[in-house]
């Protein structure tokens, strides 16, 4: 659980660091609709190679980026089994049928593809919390909120609790690994195949992580109290944001992406966008 890179930050030099937060926020969103909308093996494999072209410019470490898939590896495996064992589709297709559970072909090609579209949507925005540190984060998010000011809702609370929340995951999950590690020095039992032991050697696990959590984010708040911290009220940026000619050129390249993969995927041109979507 400490090789969590999920809301970790990696310190280079790239373009992609450079980025404004508030363009590379703006492309998880567009590239997380980008995934949604293609629902062939031929577009995914296309998202991939941009993808691998992306961490290759990012400049992070492939093993850091492929750890993101870690944490959802368990529910992408009960995703694919369910998929497949109770997904049959069209009958000249089926290849095993027993009561409820049908194995056939489009059951196994689906499940293939949930699988590649969970993938995708993991790696695609782990770049995000990888290439943007917790200030800049939070004040492109604050940034692109900002609209919602004229209803009195909270924008810089609102995106200062989401970038602490997403930078908690990191030290939540090296803080439940050394308890672990402690509870196993008591003998406790993690590994056992009864479900209800290994269910009651979690109790001692949790309790001590919410005791944790809270005492850490009581001392998180009184340092910001320490430092004056009073939300948005009279705040001055030291650093404003501003497009440049390089995020331009981001969202050229997003828009060139997309437009190849819906034409290519689909196999239509002009109006690949309105036949995926059909």
């Amino acid at each position: 659980m400490r090789d969590v890179a999920l809301g970790q930050y990696y310190p280079a030099k790239s373009v992609m660091h450079r980025l404004d937060p508030r363009i590379k926020l703006l492309l998880v969103a567009g590239y997380v609709t980008m995934v949604l909308l293609v629902n062939t093996f031929v577009g995914y494999g296309i998202i991939a190679v941009f993808l691998i072209a992306v961490v290759v410019l990012s400049r992070v470490p492939p093993r850091t980026i492929i750890r993101t898939v870690r944490p959802v590896l368990y529910m992408v495996l009960l995703t694919f089994t369910v998929t497949f064992l109770f997904y049959g589709g069209e009958s000249y297709n089926v290849f095993f049928e027993w009561a409820f559970v049908t194995l056939s072909v489009n059951g196994l090609l689906n499940s293939l593809m949930l699988v590649c579209r969970l993938v995708l949507l993991v790696l695609g925005p782990s770049l995000l919390t990888l290439t943007t540190t917790p200030v800049e984060l939070t004040q492109g998010i604050e940034s692109l909120l900002k609209p919602l000011t004229l209803i009195k809702l909270p924008v810089h609370e609102l995106a200062m609790i989401m970038s602490l929340a997403l930078r908690m995951i990191p030290t939540l999950s090296e803080e439940t690994h050394r308890i672990i590690n402690a509870q196993k020095s008591r003998c406790a039992d993690f590994e056992s195949r009864n479900i209800i032991r290994r269910a009651k050697s979690m109790i001692p696990v949790l309790i001590p992580l919410f005791v944790s959590s809270f005492r850490r984010s009581e001392d998180l708040a009184e340092a910001m109290e320490s430092r004056c911290y009073k939300g948005s009220k009279g705040r001055t940026r030291r650093v404003r944001l501003r497009v440049a000619l390089r995020d331009i050129l981001a969202i050229a390249v997003y828009a060139v992406a997309l437009f190849v993969t819906l034409v290519v995927a689909y196999n239509f041109w002009g109006f690949g966008i309105l036949y995926g979507l059909r």
